[in-house]
């Protein structure tokens, strides 16, 4: 393996070319057109455009991800996490273009990306397991009985899926039938298959996960567990390393069945498998990710392994450098950087970054995707960056993070900087003796009002413009003295200024508008044009950064729709009008 192309962007897509760069291969970079100028592609050895906006014609097109392959002479792919890292078809492609895929084998990915599957897998090994359907129902009446033998409350879970998609609970009788239909319709529509099947659900559980890793020479070892119950909408925020609070028994069950599922399954390369824990203490399988999860570092900094150089070293048929679960040195967090307000609801806030000082000193490492000057794309995911500080004990790690993120400042969008800050200070999660935190703590129980993250505009310019070509395809930098071309601003590159979401279109001021609360994709239409609609009704759904966020009539009226589905808006801008 001489060349590796990076099927990813923002902070993994850098810390993937340090890797190579460590490992002593070359890395190739791949950037739609938002992120010619994005940290990723200047620590790439080369770059090359994917000539588009949107996921679907850039990080998500395998079919130009494989033609810059070829043409950049890469000989192996990493596709990082999200977008392609578990899709067996393009596992599958990279193979068949004779090149190495950096990941498990596609007949795994295809086993294990199957819930329904997965779990069988799981039951086979003796993993511990809560009740569930063998496979997916056929109608709300086989949810009726499990329900019925079992016991309420359920969960209806899409098969094909992820993210908490597809996914919905009944806690009533009355309310099950509805709630399937529902979970097909959302699955349909999310992943383009609607099989659903149903297990117990535990209330009010934390997420434990294992970290895994096996070679080509049939090693498979457990590298440590992390804790990642803190999150919103089943998208974490918060994970640390090792799990805090667990019985050694509950830690050894979790190593064990861990291990014996990547085993049975002929697992190769990096991967996760998830469980959930009740506050009774019941512990059940929930799935295996196949790829590198966002929150390794933890593990890194607590096991002392590099997992992206394990992961190459695998892809080059070489075996781990390590045979059994290094014991833990001290305890790590990780704190996701996401352009969220966290005082509006987590909105997502693309746009301009003026300043980016990120912390440092004893225990802080951080990987990022952005520095001062960087643009927050809205049609990418908003993680930034990501915070990891690490200390000799809990205790010790709580006080450096405490410090950490005092230090840190992001200006120009908003960050969910001061949420992470309220939760250091939070008994829940960082009381000595318990651990109160579970999946929808924040909905549930987190009731500290944060203030809205202040954002400022830089202002100056820079002595030194930095521009680009693109020659044939292939990424150029042009750095020219900014004296030089006083007069000529529409020549900067930033004649435009990235929306941010506080921003009101001008239109704004027209009586009866429904405006945008973000920068986005208008998603959907709910009701019709000319529809009656009531104040508070929800009528559209927008979606940035891979967040849904609901559209609601301001007031009475007869709906005039004036942006159509799949349309990018900026935040204040008209989608529709109330007439009456």
């Amino acid at each position: 393996m001489k060349k590796v192309l990076i099927a990813n962007r923002g902070e993994i897509a850098v810390r993937i070319a340090r890797a190579c760069r460590d490992h002593g291969v070359a890395s190739v970079a791949v950037y739609a057109n938002a992120d010619i100028d994005a940290l990723h592609v200047r620590h790439a050895d080369e770059a090359y455009g994917l000539d588009g906006e949107r996921p679907a014609d850039t990080y998500l097109n395998i079919d130009k991800l494989l033609a810059i392959a070829k043409r950049a002479g890469a000989d192996a792919v990493h596709p990082g996490y999200g977008f392609l890292s578990e899709r067996a078809d393009f596992a599958r492609a990279v193979q068949g273009a004779g090149l190495i895929w950096i990941g498990p084998n596609p007949e795994t990915i295809d086993v294990l990306g199957d819930k329904v599957e997965a779990r069988k897998l799981a039951q086979q090994v003796g993993a511990p397991l809560v009740a569930g359907t063998p496979g997916p129902v056929q109608s709300a009446a086989e949810v009726l009985a499990f329900a019925e033998q079992h016991g309420l409350p359920i969960a209806i879970k899409a098969a094909f899926g992820g993210g908490g998609r597809g996914m919905k609970v009944a806690w009533r009788m009355d309310e099950v039938a509805e709630l399937y239909a529902s979970a097909v319709r959302e699955a349909e529509a999310a992943f383009g298959r609607g099989e659903c099947f149903v297990e117990q659900f535990l209330d009010r559980p934390r997420h434990i996960e294992a970290q895994v890793i096996a070679d080509t020479h049939g090693n498979v070892v457990v590298v440590g567990t992390r804790d990642c119950s803190l999150q919103r909408r089943n998208q974490k925020l918060v994970e640390e390393a090792p799990a805090p609070f667990i019985t050694d028994e509950q830690r050894q069950r979790i190593h064990q069945s861990a291990h014996a599922i990547c085993a049975k399954a002929g697992y190769v390369g990096a991967g996760t498998v998830e469980y959930l824990l009740s506050a009774d203490g019941t512990l059940s399988f929930l799935e295996v990710n196949t790829r590198l999860q966002v929150e390794h570092p933890v593990t890194e900094e607590t096991a002392g392994v590099d997992l992206v150089i394990e992961q190459l070293r695998i892809a080059d048929g070489l075996p781990l450098s390590f045979s059994e679960t290094p014991a833990p040195r001290g305890h790590s967090f990780e704190f996701r950087i996401n352009a969220e307000d966290a005082g509006k609801g987590f909105l997502p806030t693309p746009g301009k970054i003026s300043d980016f000082r990120a912390p440092s000193g004893p225990g802080v490492r951080l990987d990022s995707g952005v520095e001062s000057g960087s643009t927050v794309p809205g049609t990418f995911d908003s993680m930034m960056a990501k915070l990891i500080v690490t200390g000799a004990t809990r205790e010790q790690a709580i006080a450096r993070a405490r410090r950490a993120l005092a230090e840190f400042q992001i200006d120009g969008i908003a960050s969910v900087l001061p949420f992470h800050r309220a939760v250091m200070d939070h008994a829940d999660f960082t009381g000595p003796e318990h651990f109160a935190v579970h999946t929808r703590w924040i909905e549930t129980d987190f009731a500290e009002q944060i203030t809205l993250a202040p954002r400022t505009l830089s202002v100056g310019g820079d002595a030194v413009l930095r521009t680009f070509i693109e020659i044939d395809g292939k990424r150029h930098e042009l750095g020219l003295p900014s004296a030089l071309l006083q007069g000529l601003a529409p020549l900067g590159g930033n004649a435009r200024a990235a929306p941010v979401a506080t921003g009101a279109a001008a239109p704004a001021a027209e009586e009866g508008l429904v405006s945008a609360p973000i920068s986005g994709n208008l998603h959907a239409w709910l009701v019709e044009d000319g529809a009656q609609v009531k104040a508070g009704e929800v009528i559209a759904v927008m979606e940035a950064m891979k967040m849904e966020t609901q559209v609601t009539a301001p007031a009475d009226g007869t709906l005039r729709i004036r942006e159509q589905a799949g349309a990018y808006l900026d935040a204040g801008a008209a989608l529709a009008k109330l007439e009456g």
